[in-house]
């Protein structure tokens, strides 16, 4: 299902489908977030983010031949595009491919270098006149890759974050017929990619106590990297965040994962991301109260890149550890460590 920031409308229908019977109510806020709440003993309040968008781009022009310039909405690394199928989103899905200068016709240092993302265009093999009938500028743009199972991973576009969509959904699916301590407001967040905005505005509303992001990490396992550049790997279980370009988890809430791995025997990993960001972020800072927070993320090779891998086990111990830690929440001494002594949270 596509969804591109700002345009998760068909991912969104999906989830909904699915999340209803999971929840004991299902709303949609202004922006488009979709709430699943799962009713606690008490009423301090959980919220869970996983962002439905995945990195696309907008159509922007339409030349004189029909070719399509855009802009992107996210990050990419513009030396994944050359040649690769896209789907353009207007009034029916079109298949295009990304192009750009071929290299017989590149002179000197052109051939050593990255061609920048303002070079590329979409070439939709119409003239202008077909191409009017069913695109305008504005419309999304996302790239055509189906999943596949590659050894003991799963390979995709957009396992950011559609790998962790599943993991929310299963972790409520495992959790039917359980009672948990507090209010569980499981969030699938928009525009994730372009600036933690549907984050933002759904931690404002909800004001949690605690918080989790679920969202993939980057797994630099591979040849040619350095021991301190891997953050983590795959296979070796849930990654719980230390801290990322966007947020320092609360070492309460760090500590509490890891130990909730431990007694329940989940393989477990740190990671620790000096870059990039999360709807963590969003979750942590942008309630009235602030909240306690942290993150479970999923380690993830070639992450932003036309095709991302990530490992099965690793994922259902997210599963396993995001449902097991949201059952014993009311388990663990929150009070903040000082002078005299603690002072009580719950």
């Amino acid at each position: 299902m596509p969804g591109a920031p700002g345009f998760e409308q068909r991912i969104r229908e999906l989830v909904i489908r699915e999340v209803t019977p999971l929840a004991d109510e299902v709303s949609l806020d202004n922006m488009g977030n979709v709430i699943a709440l799962k009713r606690g003993k008490s009423r301090k309040r959980v919220m869970i983010a996983a962002h439905l968008d995945e990195i696309g781009f907008i159509v922007t022009h339409i030349d004189d031949d029909g070719f399509l310039r855009f802009h992107p909405l996210g990050g990419f690394d513009p030396k994944t595009l050359t040649s690769q199928r896209v789907i353009v989103h207007g009034t029916k899905d079109l298949i295009g491919v990304m192009g750009a200068k071929p290299i017989h016709l590149m002179k000197g240092d052109e051939r050593n270098k990255v061609v920048p993302i303002e070079e590329y265009f979409i070439d939709l093999g119409m003239p202008k006149k077909e191409v009017l009938e069913y695109v305008s500028p504005g419309n999304p743009v996302t790239r055509e890759r189906e999943l596949i199972e590659v050894g003991d991973c799963v390979n995709s576009k957009s396992l950011d974050n559609r790998v962790s969509v599943f993991i929310l959904l299963e972790a409520f699916r495992a959790l039917q017929g359980k009672e948990l301590p507090f209010d569980t407001f499981g969030v699938f967040t928009v525009q994730e990619e372009v600036g933690l905005r549907g984050a933002i505005s759904a931690a404002h509303r909800l004001n949690p106590d605690f918080g989790f992001g679920l969202d993939v990490t980057i797994a630099f396992d591979v040849p040619g990297a350095q021991a301190h550049e891997v953050v983590t790997r795959l296979g070796k279980g849930a990654a719980i965040k230390v801290l990322d370009g966007s947020v320092i988890s609360d070492y309460r809430m760090v500590n509490f994962l890891k130990q909730t791995g431990d007694k329940h025997r989940i393989p477990w990993q740190l990671e620790i991301l000096p870059a990039g960001g999360t709807d963590t972020a969003g979750v942590q800072r942008y309630g009235k109260n602030g909240a306690i927070a942290g993150a479970i993320s999923i380690p993830l090779r070639h992450i932003h890149q036309t095709i991302e891998m990530a490992h099965k086990q690793d994922v259902a111990h997210c599963i396993d550890l995001l449902s097991a830690a949201l059952l014993e929440l009311d388990q663990f001494d929150w009070g903040f460590e000082h002078e005299q002594g603690k002072s009580a949270f719950l």
